[in-house]
């Protein structure tokens, strides 16, 4: 049964964005990542957000109340290269405030296509989140495009390359738009996060 979903508008800057009094969950990732696919999936919906063909047509801040409870906030993606370079620093500074300021901002969700390797601004990506105490969890999406074989190398490969970052690694997910993979599992842990956030007593 598709959630209560209320769009409550697209923002440029945090301090625009609704009042704090609900916990956040954002989503981010690079391009043709699946970002769109994944809300569309976890809301149980075709059309929430819009799937578009140009790389890096998300450059707003977009709020959806979920049964009232939290928002899922999709952010603008990182590493576009067909974008100026100058568009990219100015996304770059409101959406790093979004994740320095927001105070009600439980958890990050940064999307991989698990299909390809690590790039270099992923890594940077991850490093800027932990030295900024940005708490966040990887999600690997389009499980559904490689084999159960296939699958587990380019995972174990991934959960490789992560561990040189980190002696323990972020929480991660494992997703398909297509088939429905990891969805139970992603509004399980947003649906925990947002009760131990409302139980701490933040958002009074």
């Amino acid at each position: 049964m598709p959630a209560q979903v209320t769009y409550k508008g697209a923002f440029t800057d945090y301090l625009r964005c609704p009042p704090p009094h609900l916990p956040e969950f954002a989503f981010i990732g690079r391009s043709n990542v699946g970002k769109s696919s994944l809300v569309n999936l976890l809301m149980g919906r075709k059309k929430l957000a819009r799937i578009s063909t140009e790389p890096g047509k998300t450059r707003l801040i977009h709020h959806y109340l979920v049964e009232d409870k939290w928002y899922l906030v999709d952010l603008p993606g990182y590493g576009y290269a067909r974008v100026s370079r100058k568009s990219r620093e100015k996304w770059a500074r409101f959406v790093a405030d979004y994740l320095l300021h927001r105070s009600n901002l439980v958890c990050l969700f940064v999307l991989l296509d698990i299909r390809h390797p690590l790039q270099k601004i992923d890594s940077e990506v991850f490093r800027w989140l932990h030295n900024n105490g940005v708490p966040f969890v990887l999600v690997f999406t389009k499980a559904d495009k490689l084999s159960g074989n296939q699958r587990a190398r380019s995972l174990a490969s991934l959960q490789r390359e992560l561990a040189c970052e980190w002696e323990e690694s972020p929480p991660l997910f494992l997703t398909s738009s297509v088939t429905g993979e990891g969805k139970g599992e992603i509004l399980t842990f947003i649906s925990r996060l947002a009760r131990s956030w409302k139980e701490g007593g933040n958002g009074e």
